[in-house]
């Protein structure tokens, strides 16, 4: 469990993230979103220790996130920033590697299990036929498979990815969603990632966490089966309710059921 108190962070005077406090469940697949200046990528970036606050504290599993060394946090939290980092003259392979150094560092002895993690987090993002491709000539959803199989090798318990959707073609993005779901579901992984397409949470999320001016504006369930937060209704219906995404947008959504039957999808009138 990520828990945030009092969290306050000002640039140039004015505060662009305001939060009494904020539980995150680190199991879930949960989902960050809001308007362009929320603070969503603010709140991505503290919970992977990549941002300091100017007030408050955050923990992660009982732990104050300020007091793990790096290589600690590497262990219990994998991130994956929206601009990927440059990887010329990795292969497939050796990138998923680098997922292995926070468990054997640089100089330390590599032995047979690092290498069946690697190859499993391969075979579970469907990667393992470039594994002696350069990572930079493959495509791009080729190439979010590959960093996400690097997060897995690296086997921490949460994977926070900060819209990882942002530079695929529509199938390619549910493609993404529809593994990292997966992941979720089958390895017991918690995954936190910030998307901006309601129809993607709608058919993926668990939890959501919407944020608006900087401050909390829901926190729940997707379909209403949890207490939210943040806001005061008599009724809990979820996130996905008309009048709450209108009012968190500014623009009139409508949602519509799906063909499935299973999720909703959501319309700017």
């Amino acid at each position: 469990m990520f828990e945030l108190h009092n969290i306050r962070i000002e640039r140039n005077q004015r505060v662009i993230l305001k939060l009494d406090q904020l539980s995150i469940d680190d199991k879930a697949f949960t989902v960050i979103l809001g308007h362009n200046g929320s603070g969503k990528s603010t709140l991505m970036n503290l919970l992977a220790r990549q941002l300091t606050p100017d007030q408050g504290e955050i923990a992660f599993q009982g732990q104050l996130l300020a007091s793990l060394s790096q290589k600690m946090l590497a262990r219990q939290i994998a991130f994956l920033p929206q601009r990927l980092p440059e990887v010329a003259g990795l292969t497939v392979r050796e990138l998923v590697r680098q997922g292995r150094f926070p468990w054997r560092g640089t100089l330390g002895r590599w032995q047979k299990e690092d290498q069946q993690i690697i190859t499993q987090a391969m075979q579970q993002t469907e990667v393992s036929a470039y594994a002696d491709t350069l990572a930079d000539q493959l495509s791009g959803g080729e190439r979010q498979r590959a960093w996400i199989a690097m997060l897995l090798a690296q086997q921490s318990p949460v994977l926070l990815l900060d819209e990882p959707t942002s530079a695929l073609d529509l199938s390619h993005q549910y493609d993404l969603m529809a593994l990292l779901k997966q992941l979720n579901q089958e390895t017991g992984r918690g995954v936190i990632v910030i998307l901006h397409d309601l129809n993607l949470v709608s058919r993926f999320a668990d939890q959501v966490i919407a944020l608006k001016g900087g401050e909390l504006f829901y926190q729940g369930a997707v379909h209403g089966s949890e207490q939210q937060q943040g806001r005061t209704q008599e009724q809990d219906t979820g996130f996905l309710n008309d009048e709450l995404l209108t009012e968190l947008y500014q623009v009139p959504v409508r949602l519509m059921n799906h063909p499935d039957n299973l999720h909703k999808v959501a319309v700017v009138c």
